[in-house]
C-alpha cells in the first residue's frame, strides 16, 4: 500500500528523538553533539544557519554518513550524538530515521527545523 510523505514523516518521528529548540541549544552548549544541517545550499544563504552546524545536503547524507564510502564526511560518526535539522522538520525526521537504519544509535532531529529555531529566537549565523 502506498504511503504519502506526511505518513512517512509521522512514522519516522515515532522512531527517533524529536527535540525542541531549547533541547538542541542545551545539547549544543555541552559540546558533545554534531548538528547536521541537511538543507540545500541555497537555503543556507536565505535563512542562515545554526552556529557550529555542519552542512550535509539531504541528497548526499547516506554517502557522507557511511564510513566505508569514499564520500564519507567527518565528523559524521555512528557512535556520536547527531542532531539533524532542515527547514521545517520533515526531511530531518526522515534523515534521522535513515541514519538509525545505518547503525547510528544516538540520533535526533530538531522538530520544526530552522523555522522553529528562528521563532524561538535562537542564535543564527
Amino acid at each position: 500500500m502506498a504511503r504519502c510523505a506526511s505518513e512517512l514523516v509521522a512514522e519516522a518521528k515515532q522512531r527517533i528523538d524529536n527535540l525542541d529548540p531549547d533541547a538542541v541549544e542545551a545539547e549544543a552548549a555541552s559540546g558533545d553533539v554534531i548538528i547536521i544541517d541537511i538543507r540545500e545550499a541555497e537555503e543556507l544563504g536565505d535563512a542562515g544557519r545554526i552556529p557550529g552546524s555542519v552542512h550535509v545536503p539531504r541528497g548526499m547524507l547516506e554517502f557522507r554518513a557511511d564510513t566505508t564510502s569514499p564520500y564519507h564526511q567527518p565528523p559524521l560518526d555512528p557512535s556520536a550524538r547527531v542532531i539533524l535539522h532542515c527547514a521545517s522538520g520533515g526531511r530531518s525526521a526522515l534523515a534521522a530515521a535513515t541514519l538509525k537504519d545505518m547503525g547510528y544509535e544516538n540520533v535526533a532531529h530538531l522538530d520544526g527545523g530552522m523555522n522553529a529555531w528562528k521563532e524561538a529566537g535562537k542564535a543564527i549565523e
